[in-house]
């Protein structure tokens, strides 16, 4: 993960402000509508791998005209019942967008722990350091112009990263109805630069990250399902941060952390020297300041990556189960 700081300074850039729009796509739904999960592992799990949600372009070197065309690839995890009214989990892994992968052996004990309890969870590669995304030219440029050499890169990676986690729940709506999701329950979580993608995703507009680039810019934009929200409802921040929605506030002149933001729970080890815990406490801040509901999990001694870490005797994926189901009052079994 790269440091903090180096986020913050790699985001900071005054671009053009682009008008966007709430994603509130959300229907209210009646009590015969809200899904119902085990509290116990009930159902065998089937899983599909490698799995195209879109494509990205990939460049040769950064922005050039050479490129090559990737499949973005997700694993979808589907509890093997009769259920047509189902939640949904977007897991993202983490790397410092620099590496990492979709079967990550933690992501997948999590994406089993929730399929077999009647989520469909689905897991996805993103675009990395090293396939050179696209991103939009003001942005490029502002980071040649102004970063150290050796700061560029880490600005430029985080671009393609969260249009890419953007296009994998809009591929989610698109085909909620193939694996009966209720798009009314969705969470996005993960851990270390996941867990960044996570916050972005539940507190950022449906354009961010993806009306910076025209068809022309990058044409694999058509393949992103655009008419389709990326409306998350929780959040699961395992070691995360604010940090690149609050360079989103600054490089636009705009405000997205507030009162319309999804429902957070944070934990995060104080000993953790690659997010420093003082991202978490950021981070709960402005949920103090909002007054949107959060849970605050210390993780004490525990450093980055800390997924054995228990909490009151219980695992992340049992702590993350309760704090779903309380906030969007799932039927519990």
């Amino acid at each position: 993960m790269t440091h903090s700081k180096s986020i913050l300074i790699g985001c900071i850039w005054i671009l053009v402000a682009l008008g966007c729009t709430k994603d509130d796509t959300t229907v209210p739904l009646g009590p015969e509508t809200i899904p119902t999960v085990k509290e116990a592992a009930t159902y065998t799990v089937s899983r599909t791998s490698g799995i195209t949600y879109a494509e990205g372009l990939s460049h040769t070197t950064w922005n050039s005209a050479s490129t090559t065309i990737m499949a973005l690839k997700l694993d979808l995890y589907v509890p093997q019942n009769s259920a047509i009214n189902r939640p949904a989990l977007v897991l993202i892994h983490g790397g410092g967008l620099n590496g990492g992968s979709r079967t990550n052996t933690n992501i997948v004990a999590m994406a089993d722990y929730f399929a077999s309890r009647g989520w469909v969870v689905c897991s996805l590669d993103y675009r990395l350091r090293g396939n050179k995304g696209t991103v939009p030219a003001l942005w490029e440029q502002y980071a040649v112009a102004h970063l150290p050499q050796t700061e560029i890169v880490d600005a430029l990676k985080i671009y393609p990263a969260n249009r890419d986690a953007k296009a994998a729940v809009r591929w989610l709506y698109a085909n909620a109805e193939n694996y009966h999701i209720n798009t009314n329950f969705i969470t996005a979580g993960g851990n270390s630069a996941g867990a960044f993608l996570s916050v972005t995703l539940g507190t950022t507009e449906a354009g961010d990250f993806t009306d910076e680039l025209s068809l022309v810019d990058d044409p694999t934009l058509a393949t992103t399902h655009l008419g389709q929200p990326s409306k998350i409802h929780t959040i699961l921040d395992f070691w995360g941060s604010e940090n690149y929605v609050r360079a989103l506030e600054q490089v636009y002149q705009i405000q997205r952390l507030d009162t319309n933001d999804a429902p957070i729970l944070i934990a995060h080890g104080t000993a953790d020297a690659i997010v420093p815990f003082s991202n978490a406490v950021a981070l709960q801040t402005t949920y103090q300041a909002t007054g949107v509901d959060y849970a605050f999990y210390t993780l004490q001694d525990q450093e980055h990556e800390a997924w054995d870490a228990l909490i009151a005797g219980k695992t992340l994926s049992e702590v993350s189960f309760e704090f779903i189901a309380a906030q969007q009052a799932l039927i519990v079994e």
